[in-house]
C-alpha cells in the first residue's frame, strides 16, 4: 500500500473525502492499515520535539509507538490521560504549527500525521465500551463557567481527582464553539456530544440554560451554592463590526450568529429543515481567518451560489489554516484579495444588495508584523451581493465582568488571568480559553483549562 504521507502533496489531499457539497460531507480518515503504516513513520525521537508543540502535553511517541502495533485500545488510553477531547482534536486543531510543525520528519518531507492518527484512535473506540472508574470524592466543589472546550477540559481534569464538578453553560447544550461556532461538516455534533457523555460519566454535572451573571452571580456560586473554587471559560461571543455605512442592514450577519444560528438550529440539515438564517444568491464573507473558511462554506451548502472571501491583505498573509483555504477554494469559494469594504449597500426596504469595496497594496509592517494594507486612491468598485458575513473577530461577552466585583479586565474586555494557573485577581477564581486571550484556537483554550485544573487542585489540596 502507497504510504499517503512521504509526499509533499498538502496535507488536504493526503486524505480521501466524500465529494457531496453539504454540511455532512466528512473526511473519512485512515483505515487501520494505514494508521500503522503512518504510525510506523514515527522516529520515536529521544528528545520527543512533537510534544513541546502540544498545549495539553500528550504522550505523542508514546501512543504513537502502540498505533505501529496495532494496539489502537492502548494507544487512546495514553492519549486520554492528558487529552479529554481526542476526537474532537484531531480534526480541528492546527497540527501543523504545533506537534506537526515540530516533527523532525518533517525537515525534510511529510511530518508523521500526528493528528490523524490521534482522530483515529478517538474513532476507533468511539462505539466500543470503555469502562469509566469515577474517583473517591475528595470533599470539594468546583464550578465551572461555561460549556465550551477549556471548560470541558478542566471539568475532567478536576473529576478525575475526585472534584465534585458542575458546569454551567448558558445555551440549551454544552461544548460551546465546538457545537455551536464549528460547522458539521468539520466537527459532527455526534462527536462532540459523545465526548461530553464521557464527562458525565465521570461524574461531572452539567447544568444547562444558566447565564451566570444574570441567572446566578459568581459571588453566588460561593456564597449560596458553597463552591470552593470557580473557573470562568465562557469564551469570546461578542462580534465585532468594521463601522462602516450599512451595517445595520437587513442581510448583515456576524459570523458568530450565522454560524450559531446553523449550529444549533440544525441548519446543516438543509434541506431537511429550513434555513435559519437568509442567504441570497451572492454572500460576501469579511475576513481571512478560519471561521471566514467556515462561514464562506456554510453558506455554499445553504445554497449560495457564488461565495466570496473579501479580505485587505494577500493570499500569503491569510490568517486561516493552509487546509481550510484549499478546501474552500476546492468548493468554488471565489477569494477576493487585497480588497476592504467601504459601504454595504441597500434597495429601498432595508436589504443589502451591494457592498463597496476599494482595492489594496501592502505597505511596511505592522505591530503585528505583516506589511499594511494601504487603500489605492479612486480603486472603488461595487460587488454584487445579497448576505454579508462579518467574521473579523470577536470579544467576551461583557456580562461576568461587569457582576462580579474585583475581577480584573483588559482593555479589551478580557479576564485578566495568570498564564501558567489562570488565577484572576479575585480569590479563588481562575479563568482561561477566549475569555482571556480572546478568539483563539480551541487547543489552546484546552492547554489553558488543564493548567488551571492543576492550580485549583494544589490550591485545594493544601
Amino acid at each position: 500500500m502507497a504510504n499517503m504521507s512521504l509526499t509533499k502533496t498538502p496535507i488536504a489531499e493526503q486524505e480521501p473525502k466524500v465529494r457531496a457539497r453539504n454540511f455532512k460531507e466528512v473526511t473519512l480518515g485512515y483505515t487501520p492499515e494505514q494508521a500503522i503504516e503512518e504510525a510506523q513513520r514515527c522516529l520515536n525521537c529521544k528528545h520527543k520535539p512533537c510534544m513541546t508543540g502540544c498545549p495539553v502535553s500528550v504522550r505523542i511517541p508514546e501512543f504513537i509507538a502502540k498505533v505501529a502495533e496495532g494496539k489502537f485500545e492502548e494507544a487512546y488510553a495514553i492519549i486520554k490521560t492528558t487529552n479529554a477531547l481526542p476526537a474532537v482534536c484531531g480534526r480541528v486543531c492546527p497540527q501543523e504549527h504545533q506537534c506537526e510543525g515540530k516533527c523532525v520528519r518533517g525537515i525534510k518531507g511529510e511530518p508523521v500525521g500526528i493528528g490523524r492518527l490521534e482522530r483515529f484512535c478517538a474513532d476507533y473506540m468511539m462505539d466500543k465500551a470503555v469502562a469509566v472508574e469515577k474517583a473517591e470524592p475528595n470533599g470539594h466543589k468546583v464550578a465551572v463557567v461555561g460549556g465550551g472546550p477549556s471548560s470541558l477540559t478542566v471539568a475532567g481534569d478536576l473529576a478525575k481527582l475526585g472534584y465534585d464538578v458542575t458546569i454551567y453553560e448558558a445555551f440549551h447544550t454544552a461544548g460551546g464553539v465546538l457545537m455551536y461556532g464549528i460547522p458539521e461538516f468539520r466537527l459532527p455534533k455526534d462527536i462532540v456530544q459523545k465526548e461530553i457523555s464521557n464527562l458525565k460519566e465521570m461524574g461531572v454535572d452539567i447544568e444547562t440554560n444558566v447565564v451566570i451573571g444574570k441567572t446566578l452571580t459568581v459571588d453566588e456560586l460561593f456564597d449560596e451554592m458553597n463552591f470552593d473554587a470557580v473557573y470562568i471559560g465562557s469564551g469570546a461571543g461578542l462580534p465585532h463590526f468594521m463601522g462602516i455605512e450599512g451595517e445595520s442592514l437587513n442581510g448583515v450577519y456576524s459570523a458568530n450568529e450565522f454560524l450559531t444560528r446553523i449550529n444549533l438550529m440544525k441548519g446543516y440539515k438543509f434541506p431537511e429543515y429550513d434555513t435559519p438564517v437568509y442567504v441570497g444568491k451572492n454572500v460576501a464573507v469579511l475576513g481571512g481567518g478560519n471561521v471566514a473558511m467556515d462561514a464562506a462554506r456554510s453558506a455554499k451548502r445553504l445554497g449560495a451560489e457564488n461565495v466570496y472571501i473579501v479580505y485587505r491583505r494577500g493570499k500569503e498573509e491569510l490568517p486561516a489554516r493552509a487546509e481550510e483555504v484549499f478546501h474552500a477554494e476546492e468548493e468554488g469559494i471565489e477569494f477576493k484579495l487585497l480588497q476592504n469594504p467601504t459601504k454595504i449597500l441597500g434597495n429601498e426596504d432595508g436589504w443589502v444588495n451591494g457592498m463597496e469595496v476599494i482595492k489594496m497594496e501592502l505597505g511596511e509592517p505592522d505591530d503585528s508584523g505583516r506589511r499594511r494594507p494601504v487603500p489605492i486612491e479612486g480603486s472603488e468598485e461595487v460587488i454584487d451581493v445579497d448576505t454579508v458575513v462579518v467574521a473579523i473577530g470577536q470579544t467576551p461577552n461583557p456580562l461576568i465582568r461587569k457582576t462580579t466585583k474585583g475581577l480584573d479586565t483588559n482593555k479589551r474586555g478580557c479576564i485578566i488571568a495568570d498564564e501558567e494557573t489562570g488565577k484572576t485577581s479575585k480569590d479563588h477564581v481562575y479563568a482561561g480559553g477566549d475569555v482571556v486571550t480572546g478568539a483563539a484556537t480551541v487547543i489552546l483554550a484546552m492547554g489553558a483549562g488543564k493548567a488551571a485544573a492543576a492550580a485549583i487542585d494544589e490550591e485545594l489540596s493544601k
